[in-house]
């Protein structure tokens, strides 16, 4: 049995529909990761879950338990589900020491005083803060304050913990390291775990799953290779890393699994991998990852799939580079590690790396 279930979630405020039927499941030890961009659902979806937002119509299983239910009007109170919550500001009580922070949950269900000192220590210890436990919020730094938010959704052994944003409001830095520590800890502990970002980087990083959402509708769920590597429709492949899209025409009898397509505007034939079975014709879009295409010498030039581009502008990003480079009247950008001077180069790209777009 899944450890969550979400069943047909509807939520509207007003007149503006936020979930058009949202289903999914994550399974017990997983982390599943809502990726997509501001006012999508995800949050929407999350706070649902938490109980903190009552959805219009659909279900919310945690195990053999039923949270929400519309039909059956079943609705268990927040403070019930024994979810664990990290928000995007934290919500850390000022006026409390880090301690104190952390050991609220517990006091709220009666924990003793014994035990609650035990298990506040272990989950500081957890997320590596217990040094700071007697400290208040306003003397510790963001990284630290975003470690006792997680302290405290942890102090109280939830069955599941989710996670809104938690790294929105740390330097890029101290982002790679909360993620990584985060993820490792999650492993660690085998907990059950939603976490909802609009960053493609934390999400391809950290995830076992990625549920992309655009306009309150899931457009694809999958494995982090399988939605960077094999997106369902342009949206999903431009918000989940840049994509180059042109438009062709399948050109001349296809060979199998593979069409001929000629590229609007650039004068140029690609072979592209079709999993569609049957005939195809008329217009198509291809899209093609930047680092998929490779930057190659006149002596390199052999394979399907070379042609020739002009370098508009190179852009240096430390471990590489990204051009952009006229392809006829088409527009490529193109990530590589080689230093190219030429004005002219060589591009060359695989059949396997063309995704026909629905």
């Amino acid at each position: 049995m899944p450890a969550i279930e979400v069943t047909g979630l509807v939520k509207s405020y007003a007149a503006t529909s936020v979930l058009q039927g949202i289903d999914f499941s994550v399974a017990d030890g997983e982390l599943l990761t809502m990726l997509g961009p501001s006012g999508c659902g995800k949050s929407t979806t999350l706070m649902c879950i938490a109980g903190l937002q009552t959805a219009d119509a659909g279900t919310i299983r945690v195990g053999e338990e039923t949270f929400f239910d519309a039909a059956r009007k079943i609705d268990v109170p927040a403070e019930q589900r024994n979810l664990g919550l990290v928000f995007q500001s934290y919500a850390i009580w000022p006026h409390m020491t880090v301690f104190e922070n952390v050991a609220f949950p517990l006091k709220l269900r009666r924990v003793p005083g014994e035990e609650l000192r035990r298990r506040v220590h272990e989950a500081l210890d957890l997320v590596e803060i217990d040094a700071h436990s007697k400290r208040y919020p306003h003397e510790l730094s963001g990284g630290q304050q975003q470690r006792v938010a997680l302290a405290r959704a942890l102090g109280f052994s939830p069955r599941v913990l989710l996670l809104d944003e938690p790294f929105s409001n740390l330097d890029a830095k101290l982002r790679e390291r909360a993620r990584d520590s985060v993820r490792e800890l999650q492993l660690r502990l085998h907990l059950t775990t939603i976490f909802v970002t609009h960053d493609q980087d934390e999400a391809l990083s950290m995830s076992d799953r990625v549920l992309v959402m655009n306009q309150g509708r899931i457009l694809q769920t999958g494995t982090p290779e399988s939605i960077y590597q094999h997106p369902a429709d342009p949206f999903v492949a431009e918000f989940v890393g840049r994509c180059n899209f042109l438009r062709g025409t399948v050109s001349g009898p296809p060979a199998r699994g593979s069409l001929d397509v000629a590229i609007e505007g650039a004068g140029i034939s690609l072979r592209v991998v079709d999993p569609q079975e049957g005939p195809r014709s008329g217009t198509i879009t291809v899209a093609i990852r930047p680092e998929a295409i490779e930057l190659v010498r006149d002596g390199e030039a052999s394979g399907e799939d070379v042609f020739r581009g002009a370098v508009d502008s190179v852009t240096f990003l430390g471990d590489h580079y990204r051009y952009a480079i006229r392809v006829g009247e088409a527009r490529l950008v193109v990530v590589s590690s080689r230093r190219v001077e030429d004005e002219h180069v060589l591009l060359r790209v695989a059949p396997a790396d063309c995704t026909v777009m629905p």
